[in-house]
């Protein structure tokens, strides 16, 4: 596939996988991408594959170069689903040359056991590299979202090569919404680091971009701004939307029904809101909800003192990934001795600029005096 002249997908589509990073669900497979910069007397391949799929990409790059041989390799990642292929490709291409930064080259010793002193050119933040007709300039992003991370500016064909950055859950063969799987993947993945992201985002603000080159994903290359401004809301924990999200769990319904009587207001007020079982829902789908919203209910039961198991997981993703700016009200269920609500916000009381709308307090099931708090829930979510 070509992505512009000088530019071809090399990449490969994963549908075998269930769980990417093990742990987050991916019913329409992941993409490897990999792509090569054919700059007349120069070649360089822009990163590997995962590690099942190292044969097929390799027949994919020979393929695409027709007879000739790399003279590059550049990693922009060393995580194993970009970086497996570089071993075979060195042992195969025994004349090209890594270009990577120096932290990557130290973990490849780690994982590899060698880091090809004699076969590599090690780059910073501003160096540049001529390929033939193209020229590279090198941009530093660590964090986004491991240490040695670089992304690659051409600046021949105005592409932004952008390592893990902009990417998304599902193969390419797979039509989907960008947006959703986009986020879900960046706030499970990169969340935690929005800062670094800013930062980046501000380098490439500089830049004339054409078309964006993720590791993961469709090339982006239409409505650049869109895909640019969620990355800013999100990287800056800026809710997307004035709505709601309700994630609770429930072990005899009672708190069900407090959650089913609050979205039967929130309808009546014109509210809109989206509702997650986490015991039974995608807990990275619900987590990206949270990040999306302007305002959380949080609604769960007392358990051994503390508070259900898939709801303190969930509380504890939200705040892993830097949870703020925004709007909060708990129901908290217990027969005798309710402490969610305690829990709750103390496992949140790092999390910045959390206004705290109030609490619905169950005692086994719903009566008049718990259903009018939840009233005045209603009330304060619909403000």
């Amino acid at each position: 596939m070509d992505i512009t002249k000088d530019i071809r997908y090399l990449g490969v589509n994963d549908h075998k996988i269930d769980l990417f990073e093990s742990q987050y669900i991916v019913p329409d497979g992941m993409s490897y991408n990999s792509y090569l910069i054919d700059g007349g007397d120069k070649t360089i391949v822009m990163d590997t594959v995962d590690g099942r799929f190292v044969s097929e990409w390799l027949d994919n790059l020979a393929s695409a170069l027709n007879g000739r041989k790399p003279d590059y390799l550049m990693v922009h990642h060393m995580e194993p689903d970009h970086s497996a292929g570089i071993y075979a490709f060195m042992e195969k291409y025994q004349d090209a040359v890594i270009v990577s930064s120096a932290k990557a080259f130290q973990m490849m010793k780690n994982f590899f056991g060698t880091d090809w002193s004699e076969r590599r050119v090690v780059v910073k933040e501003g160096d540049t590299l001529s390929v033939g007709s193209h020229v590279l300039t090198f941009v530093a992003a660590p964090m986004v979202h491991w240490p040695e991370v670089m992304v690659t500016y051409d600046t021949t064909e105005k592409v932004l090569f952008t390592a893990d950055g902009f990417g998304k859950f599902g193969a390419l063969d797979r039509e989907g919404e960008w947006d959703d799987e986009a986020r879900r993947y960046y706030i499970g993945i990169v969340g935690k680091y929005g800062p670094m992201v800013q930062c980046l985002l501000k380098k490439a603000s500089k830049l004339e971009i054409t078309k964006i080159l993720p590791l993961h994903g469709p090339v982006l290359s239409q409505d650049l701004g869109h895909y640019i401004s969620l990355y800013d809301k999100w990287s800056s924990y800026t809710p997307e939307e004035d709505s709601v999200t309700i994630a609770y769990t429930s072990v005899y319904g009672h708190t069900r029904e407090a959650v089913k009587l609050l979205e039967e207001k929130l309808k009546a007020k014109g509210v809109k809101f989206t509702t997650f079982d986490l015991a039974r829902s995608d807990m990275a789908q619900a987590v990206a909800s949270a990040f999306k919203t302007s305002k959380t209910v949080l609604a769960t039961t007392t358990y051994n003192g503390d508070i259900f198991p898939y709801m303190r997981e969930y509380v504890e993703h939200l705040t892993e990934r830097n949870f703020q700016k925004r709007k909060v009200a708990i129901i908290e269920n217990g027969s005798w001795g309710p402490m969610a609500a305690k829990v709750i916000t103390s496992m949140m009381e790092k999390s910045k600029e959390i206004e705290w709308l109030g609490t619905a307090t169950i005692l086994s099931a719903l009566n008049e005096s718990s259903s009018s708090q939840i009233e005045e829930i209603a009330d304060a979510l619909s403000k």
